[in-house]
């Protein structure tokens, strides 16, 4: 008896956490939500915390999009988190597959080295990263980026797709041999589509990462027509903060929010459940 009530007020105090800890991640959207709703003597009033007056400021939004050109930048954010999550399958996808496939000399050694690059912060190397980048002539292009992120990207998601390889049966490989497959073919035909939940959460876990990145598309775009969302959003800030823009700026804020809000909600199930799969398979 003693037991079961011990077992229930602990159930409870973790109810009781998680609640609070739900409000705590909440409440930021909720009050960046009713602040794009609102005027700017709504927050010079000292009413920053309160409801929007009615009716609701929607124009914000309108004109965040068209005088500071907010959906130019919301479409090279897309091209660029796109391109480089595609990439970025492809290339962990194929590198994940040998690894975990073909046994050869310095297979550990490639693995480790991968494992090796997601303990270094990729911000340290960002000087000389710039001045390569530069030689290279793919500062303030868009296929720099591209590259960089998916450099960044793949690391993580070769250690999670080595997990789903391997747990991969031999016998699949030996009777797409028997049947004249080559090693694409297997490889396309038979193994990809097999590991397609740990594909999906690491492209996933990318778009998160790449839609939000700050850093790299600061330092290697310095052309106004090629901000990505959060430089643009950064860039406004230091605009509107002298014009008292609030509204605008909570409704840029939402603007770039959304779509990853929306993209988390439908596949957080894939997430987690994927990544932990690779990780009790390898």
């Amino acid at each position: 008896m003693k037991t079961r009530t011990k077992f229930s007020g602990a159930r409870w105090l973790m109810k009781v956490g998680l609640f609070l800890w739900a409000v705590g991640v909440l409440y930021p959207v909720i009050w960046t939500i009713m602040s794009a709703l609102k005027d700017n003597p709504q927050f010079l009033l000292g009413r920053p915390w309160k409801l929007p007056d009615l009716p609701l400021l929607w124009s914000n939004f309108t004109y965040v999009w068209e005088k500071y050109s907010f959906g130019h930048y919301f479409v090279n954010s897309l091209i660029i988190t796109i391109a480089s999550t595609l990439l970025g399958a492809f290339l962990s996808a194929s590198t994940a597959y040998v690894i975990a496939r073909y046994a050869f000399r310095g297979s550990g050694l490639l693995y480790y080295s991968y494992l090796a690059y997601m303990m270094i912060p990729a911000f340290l190397g960002i000087i000389p990263l710039f001045f390569l980048m530069d030689d290279l002539y793919l500062t303030n292009r868009a296929l720099g980026l591209i590259l960089v992120y998916t450099v960044t990207a793949v690391p993580f998601a070769v250690f999670v797709l080595v997990g789903f390889f391997k747990q991969l049966p031999k016998e699949l490989e030996e009777s797409a041999a028997i049947d004249g497959a080559s090693h694409y073919g297997t490889f396309f035909r038979i193994m990809l589509p097999l590991v397609k939940p740990g594909l999906v959460s690491v492209s996933i876990i990318t778009v998160l990462n790449i839609w939000n990145e700050y850093i790299f598309a600061l330092v290697l775009v310095n052309d106004p027509t090629k901000y990505t969302i959060p430089v643009a959003i950064a860039v406004m800030q230091s605009e509107m903060q002298y014009r008292t823009e609030w509204g605008p700026l909570f409704a840029s804020l939402l603007v770039s929010m959304g779509p990853v809000l929306l993209f988390y909600m439908i596949f957080q199930r894939q997430i987690t459940g994927g990544i932990t799969a690779g990780a009790v398979k390898g």
